[in-house]
């Protein structure tokens, strides 16, 4: 049985110096009309610089993050979430994946983490993903 109030992550990046993570409380959502909003937040931390900023998310936000995935998984570019005025990451599949973390769009903050991600990064985000589609499940 899944927690409601437990924090997921959507996705990690991460080496042994620093990582980006996405933690999603999966708990009573805000509802707004039909739409289910997870408080969220985007989380980084190296030796140079560690942060948090938040989002929400939505239903939607997960079936783009599986297609960043595949995009992903086809060496492709990676921007998750797509459009609106919160944070966002887009994801470089180089080696090392380049991570970069954008604050909202009104302070144009940007900073870009270089990881050496382990070999299952990408099935083990995927895994990440149905944990946060199960608990969201649960918590309509």
């Amino acid at each position: 049985m899944v927690d409601r109030g437990q924090t997921f992550e959507l996705f990690r990046f991460a080496d042994t110096v620093q990582s980006v993570a996405v933690e999603v409380r999966c708990g009573a959502p805000l509802t707004i009309g039909k739409e289910r909003y997870y408080p969220a937040e985007i989380v980084l931390k190296s030796d140079f610089v560690n942060g948090r900023v938040g989002l929400q998310v939505v239903h939607e936000d997960l079936d783009e993050w599986e297609r960043c995935l595949d995009a992903l998984q086809a060496e492709e570019v990676a921007e998750w979430p797509a459009g609106g005025p919160s944070a966002w990451v887009d994801v470089v599949p180089d080696d090392p994946v380049e991570v970069t973390v954008h604050d909202s769009p009104s302070t144009e903050i940007a900073v870009r983490v270089p990881i050496d991600v382990a070999s299952k990064w990408l099935e083990e985000n995927r895994l990440r993903l149905d944990r946060v589609r199960a608990a969201v499940s649960a918590s309509s």
